[in-house]
């Protein structure tokens, strides 16, 4: 259950940081309530994801994939585009990630 409740903090980081950028420093209370909501939510599952996996490895897939959803779905939304430098460095979070399931010995699934 440890990477089902990591995938769920993912998304729910990724939208309440969305939810951040739309609330325009909490001007609009609809977006900050969901920003706050969407953190709480993350934490919580991420708390429940460190009982089961090393919290350096959640920790990396969680904010690796958070950065790189975020950048990705910014560049749709807001017009974000992110240089070249930027997507090399967020290409190389993913393969860390890949590396981290493929290979490493202390992710068990």
């Amino acid at each position: 259950m440890g990477y089902w409740y990591l995938a769920i903090a993912i998304v729910a980081e990724v939208i309440a940081t969305l939810a951040l950028k739309a609330s325009d420093g909490f001007s609009h209370s609809t977006s900050g309530a969901v920003c706050v909501i969407g953190y709480t939510v993350a934490f919580y599952f991420l708390s429940l994801v460190l009982k089961t996996v090393p919290i350096g490895i959640a920790y990396a897939i969680w904010a690796g994939m958070g950065i790189v959803l975020i950048a990705s779905i910014s560049a749709v939304i807001y017009k974000q585009i992110p240089d070249i430098a930027a997507v090399l460095g967020m290409f190389l979070i993913l393969a860390g990630v890949i590396v981290i399931n493929v290979f490493s010995k202390t992710v068990s699934h």
